[in-house]
């Protein structure tokens, strides 16, 4: 098998090193840890996110109906690797290129694509995902959150929590139940969130400011035509928006990128000698490689037009693994780094480590996917 990148997917990645070499300011750091949900890095993302686009780096993958360039699923990959080494300047910009914009080509109305897509395109669009709620995290299943037809609306009640970014979204795509029925009683809505009845409380934190948030539906009255394709079809439509989230967010080159800082301080300090040191760097830096690979093996499928599934969980869990393992390396051997007057990279990198097992699928919920079908385990007793 061949590993070597082709002349362009080089030349590719050169251009986007480029691009953030020329775009990024040198305090850039020190303006990430605040976190993509902030009201800094919002208002960045907008002007980051607008060059962007008139580069021609923003939706590169789309098809060019919508402004792309068409271009294969390795310059996905290459594109939100170099965002993620870089601490992804797009802010919470990133979901609507990888999954938001490619679910709503596949299922939206001709209406609703004309509506989203094209301030998603120039880098103009924050959305926020209503799929958790206090009792029903990453078992979508259990959402209790109703939309109840009433003539020609809906009717939402219920309530959202850990919702990233929503403070400062105008669009929420919203998962709420139309019927009793586990699975194909649940339904996608596209919510503006400027409708009355809708509460946005932030809820503090340590991974960035006003990254989550519980979000309350009071008698929210919304069209039928904010349904997104048929009522029932939120499962289908989760399952294929899940797996581009996760194989869009390449966190292990974040993670190699703070494992490489901490141990060129520990070298500066003369500290890297210790063998357990070395040890644990070397783990490290082999579990974001695992990662690395492992998604990989996706996108290579992806490339090649054959339809990835559920295995999407392994890589997902592997990137967990190595995001873990970068934060409690620089936890135990350089603790004073992530605090107030410590490195900037490094604490931009553990705020987003400690919710490596929580964000785009809880870890726990992955690891039962992995075994039930992937690796088809039987069921033990309950």
């Amino acid at each position: 098998m061949n590993f070597e990148w082709s002349d362009e997917h080089r030349a590719f990645r050169q251009e986007i090193r480029d691009f953030l070499a020329e775009n990024l300011p040198d305090d850039w750091w020190d303006q990430a840890h605040h976190g993509p949900g902030s009201h800094e890095q919002t208002h960045f993302s907008r002007k980051f996110c607008g060059k962007l686009a008139e580069a021609g780096l923003l939706i590169p993958h789309w098809s060019t109906e919508w402004g792309g360039a068409g271009r294969d699923a390795w310059c996905q990959t290459i594109l939100a690797e170099e965002m993620w080494a870089a601490g992804e300047p797009r802010g919470a910009q990133y979901m609507n290129v990888n999954w938001i914009g490619p679910t709503l080509m596949r299922y939206a109305s001709a209406e609703q694509r004309e509506r989203y897509l094209p301030p998603i395109a120039r880098g103009d669009a924050i959305w926020c995902q209503g799929f958790s709620e206090p009792d029903a995290g990453s078992d979508l299943a259990s959402l209790r959150t109703r939309a109840v037809r009433d003539g020609d609306n809906y009717r939402i009640e219920g309530q959202k929590i850990w919702t990233s970014y929503a403070g400062l979204a105008e669009t929420c795509f919203l998962l709420a139940r139309t019927s009793p029925d586990r699975k194909t009683g649940i339904s996608v809505f596209l919510v503006p969130m400027d409708t009355p009845g809708i509460d946005v409380r932030s809820i503090p934190s340590l991974i960035g400011e006003g990254d989550i948030h519980e979000v309350f539906f009071d008698d929210v009255v919304v069209p039928a035509s904010a349904r997104l394709a048929e009522e029932g079809q939120a499962w289908e439509i989760a399952a294929f928006s899940l797996n581009n989230e996760r194989l869009g967010i390449p966190r292990y080159m974040l993670a190699r990128k703070a494992v490489d800082r901490a141990v060129e301080i520990l070298k500066e300090r003369g500290q890297f000698d210790n063998a357990l040191v070395r040890a644990r760097a070397a783990e490290t830096a082999a579990l974001c490689e695992a990662a690395r690979l492992d998604a990989y093996g996706l996108v290579d499928q992806r490339a090649r037009g054959i339809a990835v599934g559920t295995e999407a969980s392994s890589a997902r869990v592997a990137t967990v693994m190595c995001e873990r393992a970068a934060a409690e390396f620089v936890v135990e051997f350089l603790p004073e780094t992530i605090v107030d007057g410590g490195d900037p990279l490094l604490k931009a990198h553990h705020q987003r480590g400690i919710v490596a097992g929580i964000a785009s699928g809880a870890a726990e919920i992955q690891l039962n996917i992995v075994a039930s079908d992937v690796l088809k385990l039987p069921r033990g007793p309950r």
